[in-house]
């Protein structure tokens, strides 16, 4: 009998090994799930063989805090050093029998793995242990779809999960050998039913596609509309829960989401803000970077982030009170660096060392005289988003990096003259004037770089300061 096209695509929708369709996760992992967190770390005497600089004991507390951010109930996390990985378990034999055993006698549903399965480790560690299992590229997929709220956000975390569950299409049934009958009278091979899927997985991920980019466009008119103001962009970013949405929320007196947990937010978002002396910026807050992320994560998200790609200023968001602060440094400023962006560019990258409520008075002096210690062009700011304590010293800090990058001349107008005067207001930032007693005006205008060339070509007789 025939079958439709939407019977293929509800099929394909289950046919996956260790990567089902997101609504379909949401239903497998319910809240209060039973779970294992399994931290697989390789080690060669005593020392981490891969790039991460944290210790295993702080890892696995991050896996854990992951599992949390989606309801789970953490029975126990498990480190595992490895010397060597089984292409086949990941683990050793030996391990994964102890684990299996562990896994029957707490009744547990799920086990999550803190690395990435390939799709045969993930379907021979289910059979194992006779429960669900997901690595840490499905625990953060799993994670961005509960917290996408936009339109763009929901598209690019099923984009990334399509990408992931194509791969994880494994013959784990003898029905996705078979071959579905040809065209016309004679019929022919046809295709067999895994083929069919990948097929029907990536038509969606086309449409997508095409979905995202109508999104990206928007996105770029908007951005193009923000230019034509002259609002410089500043852009938070940061490790997952450094602080982020509470210091945008401090800033803008806005009430984005902002809790202790891992990506409370993901989706970005944008307020104008004025400064103390009068100058109005874009202040946007972007999703939280974490080590190891999946590069097909890096690659959805590309779009989200081309408002810190494009930004004047970034606060780079530190929690100075956490243990492995200078290993989160280090993974945002990889993740920077892959986006184009120089992480040491003092003049537009601004450290904020976020938390200081946390730490005591000894420690606070000690992260103060650090950061003094740092040449004026790069210097930390230590602040508190929480209780707003050192936030005048980061506007300060906003102020001075967006004042140096832009031109400032000075200027006469005639009596009457409100055209270049709505002009001037329109597309730049006037810093000082003075009223003649004619009705004339002498200014001070600092401009954006785009608008010098208008600028120059409406008031030849200006004159530029410095």
């Amino acid at each position: 009998m025939a079958t439709s096209h939407k019977d293929d695509k509800d099929r394909a929708a289950t046919r996956v090994t260790g990567a089902k369709p997101l609504d379909e996760i949401e239903r497998d992992i319910a809240a209060n799930t039973r779970a294992f967190v399994v931290g697989p770390y390789s080690q060669k005497r005593g020392v981490a063989v891969d790039a991460n600089l944290r210790s295993f004991a702080a890892r696995l507390d991050e896996a854990v805090g992951l599992a949390a951010a989606i309801d789970l109930t953490v029975v126990e996390p498990v480190q595992v050093l490895l010397t060597a990985l089984r292409p086949a378990t990941y683990l050793g034999k030996g391990k994964v029998e102890e684990l299996a055993e562990r896994i029957k006698l707490e009744e547990i549903s799920l086990v999550v793995m803190d690395c990435a399965l390939s799709p045969v480790q993930q379907r021979n560690l289910e059979k194992a242990f006779g429960c669900k299992v997901i690595d840490r590229t499905g625990l953060i997929l799993e994670i961005f779809g509960r917290r996408a709220r936009t339109k763009e956000g929901a598209l690019q975390v099923e984009l990334a999960h399509l990408n992931y569950q194509k791969s994880r299409l494994v013959r784990s049934w003898t029905h996705l050998e078979r071959q579905r009958g040809g065209f016309g009278f004679l019929g022919g091979p046809g295709e067999t039913q895994i083929e069919a899927d990948r097929r029907i997985i990536q038509e969606r991920m086309t449409k997508i596609e095409r979905d995202l980019d109508s999104v990206k466009r928007t996105r770029s008119l908007h951005r193009a509309s923000r230019k034509r103001v002259p609002y410089p962009i500043v852009a938070l970013v940061g490790y997952t829960n450094a602080g982020k949405s509470t210091l945008f929320n401090r800033l803008t007196s806005a009430e984005v989401l902002a809790q202790d947990m891992l990506f409370a937010t993901l989706d970005p978002t944008a307020r104008a803000i004025k400064l103390p002396h009068g100058a109005r910026i874009m202040l946007s807050d972007t999703v939280g970077f974490i080590s190891d992320l999946p590069t097909q994560l890096v690659a959805a998200f590309r779009a989200t982030l081309e408002d810190a790609i494009e930004a004047d200023v970034l606060l780079h968001v530190r929690d100075v009170a956490h243990e492995d602060t200078q290993a989160q440094a280090a993974d945002v400023q990889t993740i920077l660096r892959d986006l184009g962006i120089n992480p040491d560019d003092g003049q537009r990258v601004i450290e904020v060392w976020n938390k200081a409520d946390l730490l005591d008075p000894a420690e606070r002096e000690r992260q103060l005289g650090i950061a003094t210690l740092r040449p004026d062009g790069s210097r930390p700011v230590l602040v508190s988003a929480l209780t707003g304590e050192g936030i005048e010293r980061l506007t300060r800090a906003i102020e001075a990096r967006i004042a140096s990058s832009r031109p400032v001349y000075t200027l006469e107008l005639a009596p009457g003259d409100g055209k270049s005067l709505a002009w001037l207001h329109a597309n730049g930032e006037i810093l000082q004037r003075e009223d003649g007693e004619d009705g004339g005006l002498k200014l001070v205008v600092r401009l954006p770089l785009e608008r010098e060339g208008a600028f120059t070509a409406r008031f030849p007789e200006a004159e530029r300061q410095g």
